[in-house]
């Protein structure tokens, strides 16, 4: 089974938070490996910098969990994926469908419309609209949210 690991999982799974240990055993179940496109990079890489902005991690914390993430995409963990520019009618199309009733988020659409591209099959993330929106669209969110 296919799956796609939103960014509110991945900075969960590279830097301790409320959601860590969930995170940690949603990957020993999951079967990988995972995609991982340079849209998921960089809002990963943003996400570790504004937990270093808020003060949740230090400087070298977030230098450890930008290198293990990097670890687990060269030891094919993530496998590296482009993400074609149909992505960005899908999630106008998503937008139309599901924003006026589930409140989403432009970059919640672009994450749900990339593993709708990516032929996932399963979504993970502890975001409620998010989850909210994959499973309107057919994904299975094996995640559970506190």
């Amino acid at each position: 089974m296919s799956a796609y690991l939103e960014t509110s999982f991945l900075i969960s799974l590279y830097t301790a938070d409320a959601n860590s240990a969930a995170a940690a055993l949603a990957m020993r179940r999951a079967a990988g490996p995972f995609p991982l496109s340079p849209f998921g990079q960089s809002e990963l890489t943003n996400a570790i910098e504004l937990r270093r902005f808020r003060r949740e991690i230090s400087a070298e914390q977030a230098r450890a969990a930008s290198a293990d993430g990097a670890s687990d995409l060269a030891r094919g963990v993530f496998y590296a994926v482009g993400v074609p520019a149909t992505l960005f009618e899908h999630a106008r199309t998503l937008s139309r469908k599901h924003t006026a009733v589930l409140g989403t988020r432009t970059l919640d659409i672009l994450h749900v419309a990339a593993a709708l591209t990516l032929a996932a099959e399963s979504f993970y993330t502890f975001d409620r609209r998010q989850a909210q929106l994959a499973r309107a669209e057919g994904l299975a969110t094996p995640v559970r949210i506190p």
